[in-house]
């Protein structure tokens, strides 16, 4: 979920400014633990919403303090929701930073990969214990959404435990493979061909 597609989505709850975006957008991810949103980040991205007509200002609000830009969502935001609404997320599980660290300490020699293995194991259960900790706190006749948000949490850093026991077992078969190298291309300009 991107913060500006909850954006859009909250907006379409009722307009609102962007303390009010911030708030809502904490309580939805079940607070700032789970996901530190900066109201920086929610004023740049309005602003960028803005100026592509997927919200527009409604009105100020000044209750003895500054003025509050209350925004509304458009059509067009109203579309784009829509759209990010009924299409499929794109996990990008390829893209993962631990495996490229194991890569490249393997590459370079640096790193020890059976000590970053163990160090990722060991932030992973400290993750793994503050979630379950959150989960249980989460009373799930009010809070089933959280609940069900935590389940997958740990569902899948219990998933990269597992994974990091499968590579530990063969990381000696690992070690002694090539490593992954671009094909070569040859240097310089092509041969001349003969034009008889």
């Amino acid at each position: 979920m991107s913060v500006r597609n909850a954006l859009l989505g909250l907006l379409a709850q009722q307009p609102r400014h962007g303390y009010e975006l911030h708030a809502a957008f904490e309580a939805v991810v079940g607070g700032k633990q789970n996901w530190d949103v900066k109201p920086a980040q929610i004023y740049t991205t309005l602003t960028r919403l803005e100026a592509s007509g997927l919200v527009r200002q409604e009105g100020v609000e000044q209750e003895g303090g500054p003025e509050k830009r209350i925004y509304a969502l458009t059509e067009e935001g109203r579309n784009e929701l829509e759209q990010w609404l009924t299409s499929a997320i794109e996990r990008g599980h390829q893209r993962d930073e631990l495996f490229l660290k194991l890569m490249l300490s393997l590459a370079t020699g640096q790193g020890g990969p059976s000590h970053l293995l163990q160090r990722q194991r060991a932030g992973l259960y400290q993750e793994l214990h503050a979630l379950t900790l959150q989960r249980n706190r989460a009373d799930p006749r009010r809070e089933l959404a959280q609940v069900l948000l935590f389940d997958k949490a740990i569902m899948h850093l219990e998933a990269d435990l597992r994974w990091i026991e499968i590579v530990e077992a063969r990381l000696s078969e690992i070690v002694r493979q090539p490593l992954p190298e671009p094909p070569v291309k040859p240097r310089g300009r092509p041969p001349k061909r003969s034009t008889d």
